[in-house]
């Protein structure tokens, strides 16, 4: 498919808009210069048609009456095309012609009309027929019901040459005009795309290794421009940390499947290395399993994380049914008192009441599993962990508080990476493989909920996580 220009479009459009605005123009100034000079024209030849009346006279010494003195007529419009003129009186007998008139009758004008073109002798006329024109001539004892008919025909050609030339003139300022509109406005179009110009070279340069898009100031003041420029740095952003994070799981999960594949291939190479009695190799066998089950834990929790930020990417789920958050989280305290009691840690539960809400309950489960044991596993012995549910509106807030260690806020920002361990010894009996958080956060987003950490050193850990109930 062949490449378009919206520059060249627009240009495209600006002159075709003022080519027809120009032809428009030029075609309405010609109509009314036309329509002036003929009736400029219309009214020459009514004064000269009451002119040529104004010539007969009453004669007591001839008959008829009525003569007329044609050595009065007036000079003719052109010079070198005589006028024609023809005077009837009231009964239509003649009373004056002028030298070649037409031997043929001349053409009826419209009715409503009093002026008729013609051709006679190669030369285009417009003749006037005036009727009822009372003689000027009067005296006291003439007949007053004598009125005449006069018909005076002059060339076009002088006016036709005066239109011809008013539409030159006319059309050659037009065409300077639209010369001058066409470049005005091709340089503001250009001027008007370059930041856009300068935004798709910008882009042009994104690749894996160069998230910057670096919008110019003038595209980040552009009114238009400002929202794109916005909308691209954002999700470049949001790309880059995607990429970034994607690139940091597969090496943390190579790194945590090493592992337990090479304690797994170490224990069974040892069981092969000479021959066994049955104890030891169900020993090794037993062992194997351990390391089996360690990463089948590991898998089983990349693929929950995975899922999640898919339902949290969009993908809706079907399965879902309206429960009550209140018995998910009672039901994983329920689960957890032992390990808390085991550790002397008490657990406060306090809530508000029954709390609908659409969703999977072993989901919920899971978020506060993964809360509640990591507020166990940092609490000091004789402390308490609080969990407390309380309805705001349409919104449900589940918050988890205990009074461990603390964290500083940088180490806060990374507490829902994938495979993140607060102790920067990385062992598993403490920070097991640093799923669990970045599983919640993916499972209260895809919800339509948050999960919020507020922590400082010395003060313990409060989760504050909010999902939208079930209203109505």
């Amino acid at each position: 498919m062949a490449k378009t220009s919206i520059q060249r479009r627009l240009i495209a459009a600006v002159v075709i808009s003022q080519l027809l605005l120009a032809v428009g123009v030029v075609s309405v100034a010609v109509y009314f210069t036309r329509r002036q000079l003929r009736n400029a024209f219309d009214a020459q030849l009514n004064g000269r048609a009451m002119s040529i009346a104004a010539l007969v006279r009453y004669s007591e010494e001839t008959h008829p009456r009525l003569i007329f003195e044609d050595d009065l007529v007036p000079l003719p419009l052109e010079q070198g095309h005589a006028d024609l003129y023809e005077v009837l009186g009231r009964d239509g007998h003649l009373i004056a012609r002028s030298p070649g008139w037409p031997s043929q009758p001349l053409p009826a004008a419209r009715p409503g009309r009093s002026h008729v073109n013609f051709e006679f002798d190669g030369i285009r006329y417009r003749a006037v027929h005036l009727e009822n024109v009372p003689v000027l001539d009067r005296e006291v004892d003439t007949p007053k019901d004598d009125v005449l008919t006069v018909t005076y025909a002059a060339p076009t050609d002088q006016m036709s040459r005066a239109i011809a030339i008013a539409g030159v003139y006319i059309a050659l300022g037009s065409l300077v005009l639209l010369a001058l509109t066409v470049g005005l406005a091709a340089w503001a179009l250009r001027r008007s795309l370059r930041p856009l110009a300068e935004l798709a070279g910008k882009a042009s340069g994104i690749s894996t290794s160069n998230w910057e898009l670096d919008p110019s100031e003038t595209a980040r003041n552009t009114t238009e421009l400002a929202p794109l420029t916005q909308a691209m740095t954002t999700m470049l952003d949001g790309l880059h940390r995607a990429f970034t994070q994607q690139r940091e799981f597969l090496a943390n999960a190579a790194h945590e499947l090493k592992t337990p594949v090479a304690i797994l291939k170490s224990t069974l190479q040892s069981l092969l290395q000479r021959p066994r009695d049955a104890g030891e190799y169900r020993a090794g066998l037993e062992q194997a399993l351990d390391d089996m089950a360690r990463l089948e834990k590991l898998l089983h929790s990349m693929l929950r994380l995975a899922r999640a930020e898919q339902w949290a990417a969009g993908s809706a789920r079907r399965d879902l049914e309206i429960i009550d958050l209140v018995a998910t989280c009672q039901s994983v305290i329920d689960h957890l008192s032992p390990i808390a009691r085991e550790r002397d840690v008490k657990l406060e539960f306090s809530k508000d009441g029954a709390m609908p809400i659409l969703a999977d309950a072993d989901d919920l489960e899971l978020v506060w599993s993964n809360l509640l044991e990591n507020a166990i596993r940092f609490s000091p012995s004789g402390e308490t962990v609080r969990i407390s549910l309380r309805a705001n509106g349409p919104a449900g807030f589940v918050e988890v508080e205990d009074r461990g260690p603390g964290m500083l806020p940088a180490e806060v920002e990374h507490l829902f990476e994938r495979f993140h361990r607060g102790d920067a010894s990385r062992a598993r009996d403490t920070g097991g493989y640093g799923l669990g958080l970045a599983i919640s956060k993916a499972l209260i987003e895809a919800y339509g909920g948050t999960i919020t950490p507020e922590s400082q050193p010395g003060q313990g850990m409060r989760m504050i996580v909010s999902v939208p109930l079930k209203t109505g």
